[in-house]
């Protein structure tokens, strides 16, 4: 089980580490709202816990971009605003638990305890890649964006597909070559920049935060940077 802590005080953020990490979780600190955001975007967590007076973007607004990109991933606010009103604002932004400073680490472990097996527990079938906005459904093959279908042919939904799996990675044209296509591809056609033209016209042509980048002489990135 992974988890991204999101705690701007260095001692507190250390304490909450070093208890879950004795407890055999692996852990992560971030100590704003914008650097969470992004490694929220770019690696899997199990569970986010998060300060709401953070730098950046507030604790409550990190909530919902955390619940917009993945709404099974719980999160658990950890602050010192402790009033009725700070705990129902909490909860409108999407938390799935609300623990108050200063607390005890037992009980914030009972609690991170209680998400985790919630988290885990199916849901149903369906397999599925969401990243920000964009969702892919591998038992459908259906492909959505912002809500609306994206009609992908095989191989530019498996193009896609490995875009998002190795989202913040530069990748070479030859990386994708011989993941997408098979051992019998030329490299000497330009077949890949064709399908990945078709993508960023299905994809990315009607939104202004692009998800696919050219990095001159390496080959490209997926990301929302």
């Amino acid at each position: 089980m992974k988890i991204l802590i999101v705690e701007d005080e260095p001692k507190v953020a250390l304490f909450i580490k070093k208890g879950l990490e004795e407890n055999n979780y692996e852990t992560e600190v971030s100590y704003d709202g914008f650097s969470a955001e992004k490694l929220a975007r770019l690696y899997k967590y199990n569970l986010f816990i998060v300060d709401i007076v953070i730098p950046g973007i507030s604790g409550l607004d990190l909530c919902k971009k955390l619940k917009n990109l993945n709404p099974n991933v719980p999160v658990l606010i950890l602050t010192a605003l402790g009033t009725t009103d700070d705990k129902l604002l909490g909860f409108d932004a999407g938390a799935d638990d609300y623990l108050v400073k200063p607390f005890e680490f037992r009980e914030l472990l009972a609690r991170v305890k209680v998400l985790l097996k919630k988290s885990s527990q199916p849901v149903g079938t369906v397999n599925k890649l969401i990243f920000g906005d964009l969702e892919l459904d591998l038992d459908t093959k259906y492909a959505l964006r912002g809500n609306k279908h994206i009609e992908l042919t095989a191989k530019e939904f498996a193009l896609l597909e490995y875009f998002i799996r190795n989202a913040g990675r530069v990748v070479s044209r030859n990386d994708i070559a011989e993941n997408v296509w098979d051992s019998r591809y030329d490299f000497s056609t330009n077949i890949v920049d064709v399908y990945v033209n078709f993508l960023r016209k299905k994809i990315d042509k009607e939104h202004d935060n692009k998800l696919i980048h050219t990095r001159v002489g390496f080959g490209y990135i997926f990301g929302d940077f």
